[in-house]
């Protein structure tokens, strides 16, 4: 049986599926209030990547394809931190996030490295494998 689907029950899938696929065991979604449990502290274990971005922005939807095979790949060398910009303007501001999307590596309580816009794997790996060798040397 063949159902039809109004443009708001689509518009709902859509999120469904792709909140879905936002949620692994290496990724999870941050807002202000859990920020400083689910970023800071973690990072004194593991390096994290916060991932700050915006449902409407194009480069976003490429590079956030990318960071969750790559999540997936390293599998918890390092955890990925999702920030929806439009719902934690607070967490965008005290990072002076200029543009999205900007990604900040935390490490040990501190911010690392950062980038923003799109970029390739090859450059994402890079940045990642300093990351995590920053992070096991203990460099702040």
């Amino acid at each position: 049986k063949l159902t039809v689907l109004s443009w708001i029950d689509l518009h709902h899938l859509i999120i469904f599926n792709h909140e879905q696929k936002m949620k692994t065991a290496h990724t999870y979604n941050v807002v202000e209030a859990d920020f400083d449990e689910l970023v800071i502290a973690k990072s004194h274990e593991t390096p994290i990547l916060l991932d700050i971005s915006a449902e409407w922005c194009a480069p976003c939807r490429v590079l956030g394809p990318l960071l969750h095979k790559l999540v997936d790949v390293y599998d918890g060398k390092f955890l990925l931190a999702l920030v929806d910009a439009d719902e934690n303007m607070r967490i965008a501001g005290r990072h002076k996030v200029r543009g999205f999307p900007t990604v900040i590596a935390y490490s040990h309580g501190v911010e690392i490295d950062r980038f923003h816009s799109s970029q390739t794997e090859g450059f994402l790996r890079i940045f990642i494998d300093s990351v995590v060798k920053r992070h096991a040397e203990g460099v702040k």
